[in-house]
């Protein structure tokens, strides 16, 4: 495969001119205006922040991203699927109230938002994936599929269980609906904590497989034979008292989701940004954001989402850790030092989502990194 072409800028400016400047003067010179948008629509995937964390992307920077789009005659729309678990973005209208107080709205994006895998999170497409190895479909968020053109926008950062978050935990999580997150994070059914349950009876009227009940002593049941893995119940308990029974390992994890991300980018033009600032140490789903463990490196560009991620991981290395931050902590207490992302979350396996990819045909870690001034 040829080398991909990563381009990147930092977050210096001179005095008049603004970082959103600079972004769009990236997304253009990476080739997003190359990209055919005339009266097609174009799906923004980006994460709005889970209420109480302050690390995602500001929606000023989103609003470039809509005005190119609409400069090309296209129609652009900002996008994500429900969350699997108790949150604040469980359900299409708890989603789109969380990324308003977020701050995104169409009068500050320029943009509408859909949710897109719909009201309760089921509203998807089951997509055959293209060269997979350990799935063979992928069910995606029915909005982000109808869409014409595809751009990722994702807040580079630390995560716990893949090591970091990029373009493709962006694609392959983000896009999943309820059902396919769960597919990606378990290949068990779902089980109770039964100290915590309320009886409340909530995760019965959610299921659409009639799979659970309730026993003498009120608390529910789930019938594995009856039960699809679907995590609807999960996502409906405010208690949190349902989880998956068996979450996978994370090299299992790291590679169901990169096949996520092909079901989402195959057979369609598409292009990839990464911010690596705020590089918190875990995902923004959390509902809070340790300090940052790096400093702000810069906006990075591609049509090459696996060379975008590489080209960010190898700026992260290269960078100097933050004081007071977890990666200093850790290295602390650690013998040695190793990378960046075995540093700050051991037991991850931050390369394992890379590799996979490479190998069903994503993309490329090889890159050639160009600077925009």
């Amino acid at each position: 495969m040829e080398t991909a072409k990563v381009y990147y800028t930092d977050f210096r400016v001179d005095v008049g001119t603004s970082l959103l400047t600079k972004l769009k003067r990236l997304c253009v010179r990476a080739g997003f205006q190359d990209i055919e948008l005339d009266g097609r629509f174009v799906a923004i995937k980006m994460h709005f922040g889970e209420l109480g964390n302050m690390a995602f992307i500001r929606p000023q920077y989103v609003r470039v991203l809509a005005d190119l789009v609409k400069e090309k005659g296209g129609i652009p729309f900002l996008t994500d699927c429900n969350t699997l678990y108790p949150g604040s973005r469980r359900h299409a209208p708890e989603h789109l109230d969380c990324a308003n107080l977020n701050g995104f709205n169409p009068t500050t994006t320029g943009c509408q938002i859909i949710i897109g895998d719909g009201l309760k999170g089921t509203d998807e497409v089951e997509v055959p994936i293209k060269n997979a190895r350990v799935l063979k479909t992928a069910k995606i968020g029915r909005a982000v599929m109808d869409a014409d053109v595809f751009v990722s926008f994702a807040h580079f950062k630390g995560h716990e269980s893949t090591g970091f978050g990029g373009a493709v935990k962006n694609i392959g999580m983000g896009c999943g609906s309820r059902a396919g997150k769960m597919e990606q994070h378990s290949s068990g059914k779902v089980a109770v904590h039964e100290e915590l349950c309320k009886a409340c009876h909530r995760c019965a009227k959610e299921c659409g497989s009639n799979a659970i009940s309730y026993g003498e002593d009120r608390k529910a049941r789930i019938d594995e034979e009856l039960c699809k893995g679907c995590g609807r119940c999960i996502g409906s308990c405010s208690f949190n008292a349902l989880y998956n029974e068996q979450w996978d390992a994370n090299d299992i994890l790291d590679r169901k989701m990169a096949e996520y991300a092909q079901a989402v980018v195959q057979d369609r033009p598409c292009f990839h940004i990464n911010m690596v600032m705020d590089v918190s140490p875990w995902c923004d789903c959390h509902g809070e954001n340790d300090a940052p463990v790096l400093p702000n490196i810069g906006m990075f560009a591609s049509l090459d989402p696996i060379a975008l991620d590489q080209a960010c991981v190898d700026a992260c290395m290269k960078a100097t850790p933050l004081p007071d931050s977890q990666l200093t902590d850790h290295r602390a207490k650690a013998e040695k030092h190793g990378h960046v992302f075995d540093d700050l979350n051991p037991d991850s396996m931050w390369e394992e989502t890379l590799i996979h990819a490479e190998k069903i045909g994503m993309g490329t870690r090889q890159y050639e990194l160009i600077k925009v001034k």
